[in-house]
């Protein structure tokens, strides 16, 4: 990367941080610029606006979930292995991603109402997600994993359930067991589809 990559990348590492902090919607070019103590013309030349900034932030952070899950997770054999290491590396991001927690639910409860770009972007990446999650259930399946009779959309919106709850218990109500009990949700949901006979 050339060094106005490198400049710009650097101040989407400190953007993205600074909205799981104070919310995408409390992301703008003058708070990143006191943030970052960069100008806002500076800031400009690389952001139009302040809607294409959080968009912006938005496709950073799918590309350090890229990194932190996705990759990890496809490095592992096919079926039940890789969806425990998705789920894994789901966990270790909500916990460790962000100083302010995960962007995207911070985000979505901003924008699940707002029309307009940055809502385009969190609905792409929370699709792209879900399609991982089923892809990689629909291989379980086809591993002999899981039962046939499994179905990859309903498991996919289950495990976002327990996702979301273990954000829920872990961000706002502070709870020690949070993780502990993601855990034991998920190896239920789990034994829920294997064929009879077969354990984890």
């Amino acid at each position: 990367m050339g060094k106005g990559e490198n400049t710009k990348t650097a101040v989407l590492d400190e953007a993205t941080e600074l909205a799981s902090l104070v919310g995408l919607g409390g992301l703008t070019i003058g708070t990143l610029a006191a943030a970052t103590k960069l100008s806002k013309s500076g800031l400009y030349a690389h952001f139009a606006s302040k809607e294409a900034l959080q968009v912006e932030v938005l496709q950073h952070a799918r590309d350090r979930f890229t990194d932190v899950v996705m990759r990890p997770t496809l490095a592992m054999p096919r079926g039940e292995p890789r969806l425990r290491r998705f789920f894994d590396r789901w966990l270790t991001w909500q916990s460790t991603g962000f100083g302010g927690g995960c962007i995207f639910v911070d985000a979505a409860s901003e924008f699940d109402d707002q029309e307009g770009a940055v809502r385009d972007e969190l609905v792409r990446a929370e699709r792209d997600k879900l399609e991982s999650v089923i892809l990689i259930v629909g291989t379980a399946v086809s591993e002999g994993h899981f039962r046939d009779d499994v179905d990859p959309e309903q498991f996919a919106y289950e495990l976002e359930g327990i996702v979301l709850a273990h954000h829920h218990a872990r961000r706002l109500m502070r709870d020690d067991a949070a993780e502990s009990r993601a855990r034991r949700a998920f190896e239920r949901l789990l034994d829920s589809c294997r064929p009879a006979g077969r354990s984890g």
